[in-house]
């Protein structure tokens, strides 16, 4: 009799341990599938940014062959122009004014391909900038998903292209906390670029839209990009000289409106690394 008495008093302890271990280890294995989730997902980020690097690398080696293969021609071409010249002055088929002539003519082609050359280094030198700002970027937003905010590189241009349902409300033009955060780390890489200007966009899908004062996608697109251009100005302290806002409504989208999957793609608002074209207006003006 006794010993069932201990039997049932200590039964239900060992029930209770019991649950409170296998729950416990229900816990952790979660949370490391979480963190192995989270570790293979930065390998394959990792990965792709050493793919995009490996690319460029192999652009420039190739840019930098076919500078020096113009570079021989070039010499070619000018070793044996001298001397056609020099042919031609000696048998007096052209007189020596013409001969100096022909020569200066060769000497500008020679500085059309100094030009040519600076113009590549210019835009290597800015693709190597725009991989260091996307990395950047990238680093400072850390871990959120893809599918709400998307940095590139596309014909030399950086675009950050954030979902509305991160941004915003459904109809709504006032950003969400969460989305203040967001532009926050983005305003912090970017303050560090003092030379950089950028645009605002605000994009819609095709649904006609009206509400209050709003008529149409283009107020709502506008609106929207006047409301992120504000925090990154009041909030993050970005200097209101180097940036832009403009409502791009339905008219620019990145994928047919043809389903809600791709109506969400194309509800969004874009960050444009403006290109600073005055570097390359400065290599057209007249060399003193």
């Amino acid at each position: 009799m006794k010993l069932n008495y201990m039997i049932a008093a200590v039964l239900p302890s060992f029930l209770l341990f019991s649950c409170v271990s296998t729950k416990k280890f229900r816990n952790e294995q979660a949370r490391y599938a979480e963190l192995n989730a989270n570790y293979e997902k930065l390998q394959g980020e990792r990965q792709a940014c050493e793919d995009e690097r490996a690319t460029l690398r192999l652009q420039k080696t190739r840019l930098e062959a076919d500078v020096e293969a113009m570079k021989k021609h070039m010499d070619f071409l000018k070793e044996n122009n001298t001397q056609a010249l020099k042919q031609l002055e000696d048998l007096s088929v052209i007189s020596s004014q013409q001969a100096e002539s022909i020569k200066k003519s060769m000497e500008n082609i020679g500085a059309k391909d100094a030009y040519i050359q600076d113009l590549q280094s210019s835009l290597a030198r800015k693709d190597s900038l725009n991989m260091v700002l996307v990395m950047n970027l990238k680093g400072a937003i850390g871990n959120l998903n893809d599918e709400d905010i998307n940095i590139k590189v596309d014909k030399g241009v950086v675009y950050i292209d954030i979902s509305d349902k991160l941004l915003f409300k459904s109809g709504s033009y006032d950003v969400t906390e969460k989305a203040r955060q967001v532009l926050g780390k983005v305003a912090t890489v970017l303050k560090n670029q003092p030379d950089i200007e950028f645009m605002v966009e605000g994009h819609t899908d095709n649904v006609p839209f009206q509400r209050g004062v709003l008529l149409d996608n283009w107020d709502l697109s506008v609106k929207r990009a006047t409301s992120v251009v504000r925090i990154l100005q009041n909030q993050y302290g970005l200097d209101p000289a180097k940036m832009a806002a403009a409502g791009r409504s339905e008219y620019n989208p990145l994928v047919a409106n043809d389903s809600a999957e791709n109506k969400a793609v194309n509800r969004r608002t874009r960050i444009v690394i403006l290109p600073q074209l005055d570097q390359f207006f400065k290599l057209l003006e007249p060399k003193n």
